[in-house]
This record gives C-alpha cells, sequence and structure tokens, in this order.
C-alpha cells in the first residue's frame, strides 16, 4: 500500500515540477531576450525571455566575416578565369572576348589602375549550387568576387538563383567578336603577305 502511495506522490512532484518549468519559461516569455549581437560574448548566455524571431521584420545579425551570397563587381573583373578553374562545384561560367587595340580606352580600367583586356559578355554565378566555400574569393586576384551579408535569397524559381554579371549584351558581344575576327583577319593577311614578299626576295 505505501509503495502504491508513493508512486503518486512521485507523479504529483514531477508533474508539479515540470509545470513549475513550463509557467517559468511561459511567463519569461513576456519579456523579449537581450539584444547581443552573434559576435558578443553573452549572445548564447541569454536564457531567460522569449527568443523567437518575427521574421523577416527581425533577424539574426550576420557575422562580420561569414560567407553567405556571392556578388561580383564586374567593373573590376578582369576576366582571368581564377575563380573559375577554382570553384570545386562548377557554379561559375566565364566568357570571354579580347578588346580590339583600339577599344583600351573604352573599356577601361580596375579601381587599382589595372588596364582591363577582355570583354566579359557572361559572366554567371549559380548560387543553387554554391556551397560558399570561399575558394573564388581567395584566388581572385583584384577581390572584385566576394561575400555579401546577405543570407536570405530564396526564390519561387530556381532559374532566379543564377546571377548574370556580363558588361555586354548579347548584340554588342557578337559585333565585338565580329571585330575582333576582321582584326585578327588582317593581321594573318598581313603575315602571309609578308612572307610571300620575303620569299620572293629570297628566290
Amino acid at each position: 500500500m505505501s509503495e502504491y502511495f508513493g508512486n503518486i506522490k512521485t507523479g504529483a512532484v514531477t508533474i508539479a515540477t515540470g509545470m513549475s518549468i513550463t509557467l517559468k519559461h511561459f511567463f519569461n516569455a513576456l519579456n523579449r531576450k537581450g539584444d547581443a549581437g552573434v559576435d558578443d560574448v553573452d549572445y548564447f548566455r541569454q536564457v531567460d525571455g522569449l527568443c523567437t524571431l518575427q521574421y523577416p521584420h527581425e533577424v539574426i545579425p550576420t557575422p562580420e566575416h561569414g560567407r553567405y551570397r556571392l556578388d561580383n563587381n564586374i567593373d573590376n573583373c578582369i576576366g582571368c578565369g581564377q575563380c573559375d578553374r577554382a570553384c570545386p562545384i562548377g557554379c561559375i561560367t566565364i566568357e570571354t572576348i579580347k578588346v580590339a587595340p583600339d577599344e583600351f580606352a573604352l573599356c577601361g580600367k580596375t579601381s587599382d589602375g589595372q588596364q582591363k583586356k577582355f570583354w566579359i559578355p557572361v559572366f554567371d554565378i549559380d548560387v543553387a549550387k554554391c556551397m560558399t566555400c570561399g575558394i573564388c574569393t581567395t584566388v581572385c586576384p583584384t577581390e572584385c568576387l566576394v561575400h555579401t551579408p546577405v543570407s536570405d535569397f530564396s526564390e519561387f524559381d530556381r532559374s532566379n538563383l543564377l546571377y548574370h554579371f556580363g558588361n555586354l549584351s548579347h548584340l554588342e558581344a557578337q559585333a565585338k567578336r565580329n571585330k575582333l575576327a576582321e582584326i585578327q583577319a588582317a593581321a594573318l593577311a598581313e603575315k602571309e603577305k609578308k612572307a610571300s614578299e620575303a620569299n620572293k626576295q629570297a628566290n
């Protein structure tokens, strides 16, 4: 008989203990947690108060050096392709067109004064594939490719996760290719002409 009532007592104490913990958190939820940022040493010591954020109106601040969505400053890109070659999953696609000798001024320079030698009609990043390893940003010689603090970039359509950073339209790119092909053809014809004249003089 004593064991029977002992079990009842244990159950009642257990329920009371559990309810006291539940009520404690319930009333603590009337207050908000402190506003310590994720870089604050006290962030994970905040044990009392409401912790649910009213997203998207409230967000946890991203760390200063966090790796999130990629962005490319195409004005500083020299089209070297190192990021494309370094990417372990191939989420970066680059196409370049050599700048004609009379268009160097038009193509411009990077912010540190380096002359750009390539047009970049295609610089696409498929962020749906990107695993934010940061290798591409590490090898970029002009530091034009960076990870931004934007951590939420969900889309309803997957095609919207393919970001385009090229600096030429399709028609402009074709015009540049045609012009470069004409210059190369003229250079080749001139080379062949000189070679033919040299052969005639030799004979």
